[in-house]
């Protein structure tokens, strides 16, 4: 009986799963390989490990881990492995449930043959190891540690000048990643009626990019936190270098022990994804307190549709993005919100803005490989290629959204200081005092 190579044994495994002649071409470490050599996608496995990981954990998970560690690789666009996976669906767990015992017996076979039964492998070094309490202080540290301390360099690669980590606005086709950057925190800049005098604070200021702007371009005192002592020591060097010292103010500083409140105007771009669901009352209060009456408050965060589950704990993006990640739905948000005496006054998606950004930020990294690498090593930067495309695609499909949720802390007489329509506020210039309304009817107004 001939001995059969890699490719046949693995050709068996993945038929039984995705059906005869599979849209892919997958190569094997012994050189064997089967599938269409001018498929889009094409898959080389260049250890049995990768295989003995996928019978430990024979999901994302495992696929994932063989990624990270190099012991499967990917050629071809990211895109159109992802849209394979999409492809193909659910198809390999409803079809294992209809596998005879004798099909089941022959795959163990294949499996044993290629070396993937044995001792489970190591977890690559890239996945999260978090220890104590969830969201503790120290926790919720280690976790922001493990995503934005990459290396400011790495970031600056795939993020740009603007050094800005969070959805853009394109309100045009033409509209390049810097300017939609800009065009974003000046959005939010007019949400919040900032003006010369007023006092800011950034929650989750990353770079400082919220802060520089509003201080250059709305003449406002900020206060930018981070708990990320990489974004920290950049931001504040971003500070000096723009001429802010004595306006702007970076602290390494977690949002439980910020006690010099009242401020005027409150944002919160791209933090509130590290919150958790335990302490989501806690963060709206602990926010809520540091707003002064008339203030605003401007929350601008990652949601997940109604009805569409969180982030597996077992998943890829879990373990090796956002470890104890939580995507709030903003119906919740805006309960939330209102629970502790805000108002919602506006809400707004930018969910395909946000596609839009990822895609940049995908050419920027694709366009800068080899520095990428160099810089956060291969398995870093296979983990933010594959998640930044499987974001971009989530937000395209509806399976990701985003808001920007603004509200208000009334005055005891009530006065919300909002202009009467949104044109009102997005109008540039303007102070929240010019858009109080008179509280006495006008002369001529119907009895």
């Amino acid at each position: 009986m001939p001995v059969r190579s890699a490719a046949d044994e693995v050709r068996t495994i993945v038929e039984a799963f995705l059906g005869d002649d599979p849209p892919l071409r997958v190569t094997c470490w012994d050189g064997s390989a089967f599938g269409d050599p001018d498929a889009a996608v094409g898959i080389t496995i260049s250890s049995p490990r990768a295989l003995r990981r996928l019978v430990w954990n024979p999901d994302e998970l495992g696929l994932a881990r063989a990624y990270v560690a190099g012991e499967l690789e990917v050629h071809g666009s990211v895109f159109d492995l992802l849209a394979l996976r999409d492809q193909i669906g659910g198809r390999d767990a409803d079809v294992a449930l209809h596998l005879s015992r004798r099909e089941w017996l022959s795959l163990l076979g294949s499996a044993r043959r290629l070396g993937a039964i044995g001792l489970r492998p190591a977890r690559p070094p890239e996945e999260a190891r978090l220890r104590g309490r969830l969201h503790s202080r120290a926790r919720d540290a280690a976790a922001i540690g493990h995503h934005y301390d990459v290396g400011n360099d790495f970031y600056r690669l795939v993020l740009g000048p603007t050094m800005t980590y969070s959805c853009a606005y394109f309100p045009e086709q033409g509209t390049s990643l810097d300017e939609a950057q800009h065009l974003k925190y000046e959005l939010i800049c007019r949400k919040l009626g900032l003006c010369s005098g007023m006092r800011l604070l950034d929650v989750g200021c990353g770079w400082g990019g919220m802060v520089i702007h509003a201080a250059e371009r709305h003449g406002v005192e900020a206060v930018g936190i981070t708990i990320s002592r990489e974004q920290a020591e950049l931001a504040r060097q971003r500070v000096r270098d723009a001429g802010l010292d004595g306006r702007v103010e970076i602290r390494l500083q977690d949002y439980r022990d910020i006690d010099d409140g009242p401020y005027d105007a409150i944002s919160s771009i791209g933090m509130f994804e590290h919150v958790g669901i335990e302490q989501l009352t806690a963060y709206l209060r602990a926010l809520g307190s540091l707003l002064q009456p008339g203030g605003r408050l401007l929350n601008h965060a990652i949601s997940r549709p109604c009805g569409k589950g969180d982030f597996d704990h077992d998943s890829f993006v879990a373990r090796y993005v956002f470890p104890d990640g939580h995507l709030h739905e903003v119906g919740r948000v805006v309960s939330a919100l209102q629970d502790e005496g805000l108002e919602c006054r506006d809400v707004e998606s930018l969910r395909e803005h946000y596609a839009r950004t990822l895609r940049h930020w995908i050419a920027n990294l694709e366009a800068n490989w080899d520095d990428a690498v160099a810089l956060a090593g291969g398995p870093r930067s296979r983990i933010w290629l594959l998640y930044m495309a499987g974001s971009a695609i989530g937000f395209e499909a509806n399976r990701l959204n985003i808001h920007q949720v603004l509200a208000t802390r009334s005055t005891t007489d009530g006065a919300s200081h909002m202009p009467p329509t949104r044109a009102g506020f997005l109008t540039p210039g303007t102070a929240p005092d010019a858009h109080r309304l008179p509280l006495e009817a006008p002369a001529d107004a119907g009895s």
